[in-house]
């Protein structure tokens, strides 16, 4: 079984769908994390929505201010790479640091988290920069405030009868690519791929595969596919080919121009000032969980998770994957990347998601929001 896409899924609002079995973003089998989760249904309407935002707290302090402290509501998908700083910031102390009392909302995906912040059910919003896009193109009234992802979770790599054959990204034109669906985060990322590359996507067959792709990929019926991880490292262990790991920092560097914006937090535009001095207080907490994300030994930044997002997996894969990536996933402070904001908006253009001039970036960016004074 191979997983739903978490905060990578689709860019599109519309929530069609059905979560089902693992949870978001993970890539299970036997040997995998995190643990199967509770199904949830995206159809869910936006009333609903705000409704049970609630129930799927799964970490974190309560809401409710106490002794001083201020009650903060921060919804996000539960990919587990994306959840990492800010689980790190809850079980190190330091969002309470800041006086703080925050809980941290689970929700089946980042438009889910997102439609929770429009709603009214949750103060702020982790999500992908897609989602963030989306959400602004369709009237949206947010702002972007913060960073805590710097690069997509998503590597492309061969099926293992293809490793031989397959040695560039020019190389997938006349072939089949695997992606989770047409319209989706992996599959805007491909075609921007492809069009640096200088490739013809037209010649390029793209099987919408869902939650398959890496059994599809693994018995080879498709040539190529968009994977996370830990199916990266299970492919290659199987004889495939990684071709551009955008989850590598020099990776991105060569094959994008640069970051891709990826992980952040917004905030209703409405709110905005007058949450100003609450904001800056959970950035800098965000930021020290970034500096020990970065720094602290992989064992301690699992112990720092929930236990539903581990429970029966592969620890000591998770700690090699967290090792692995960590430099270059997470950025050394929560600041703002235009470009790299620029380089998510100019992918969903090239897919067609899109239209040039649809989105306003120095609005949606609140590069101002963090400054002191």
């Amino acid at each position: 079984m191979v997983p739903a896409m978490g905060c990578c899924e689709a860019t599109s609002p519309d929530l069609i769908g059905v979560v089902s079995g693992a949870r978001a973003g993970s890539e299970p089998d036997a040997r995998q994390w995190p643990a199967p989760g509770v199904a949830w249904d995206r159809r869910t309407t936006l009333k609903g929505l705000v409704g049970a935002a609630g129930v799927i707290a799964v970490s974190g302090c309560a809401g409710e201010p106490r002794d001083g402290m201020t009650g903060v509501r921060l919804a996000f998908c539960g990919q587990l790479l994306c959840v990492v700083p800010y689980e790190v910031s809850r079980a190190r102390g330091h969002f309470t640091g800041q006086g703080l009392a925050v809980e941290l909302v689970y929700t089946r995906g980042g438009n889910a988290a997102m439609q929770a912040l429009v709603g009214g059910a949750v103060d702020y919003a982790g999500t992908s920069f897609d989602v963030a896009l989306q959400a602004a193109a369709n009237g949206a009234p947010i702002r972007r405030v913060a960073s805590t992802g710097r690069l997509p979770l998503f590597a492309l790599a061969t099926a293992p009868e293809q490793a031989g054959a397959v040695e560039s990204v020019a190389a997938l034109e006349g072939r089949t690519v695997g992606i989770s669906a047409l319209g989706n985060a992996d599959h805007a990322l491909l075609l921007y791929l492809l069009d640096r590359a200088g490739a013809d996507a037209d010649t390029v067959q793209f099987a919408a595969i869902g939650t398959n792709v890496f059994d599809a990929l693994r018995i080879g019926q498709v040539d190529a596919a968009m994977l996370q991880e830990p199916a990266l490292s299970l492919i290659v262990e199987a004889g495939g080919r990684e071709l551009v790991n955008f989850m590598e920092i020099e990776e991105a560097r060569r094959h994008l121009g640069g970051p891709y914006a990826f992980m952040g937090v917004s905030v209703r535009s409405a709110e905005r000032d007058a949450r100003l001095p609450e904001m800056r207080r959970l950035a800098a907490a965000l930021a020290a969980g970034l500096v020990e994300t970065r720094t602290l030994p992989p064992a301690e930044i699992v112990a720092a998770l929930p236990d539903a997002l581990v429970a029966g997996g592969d620890v000591d894969r998770l700690e090699r994957v967290i090792d692995r990536y960590r430099q270059s996933l997470y950025p050394e402070r929560v600041d703002l990347d235009v470009e790299a904001a620029g380089r998510v908006m100019r992918a969903q253009e090239v897919a067609g998601l899109l239209q040039p001039g649809q989105v306003d970036l120095g609005t949606l960016l609140d590069a101002g929001a963090l400054a002191a004074g």
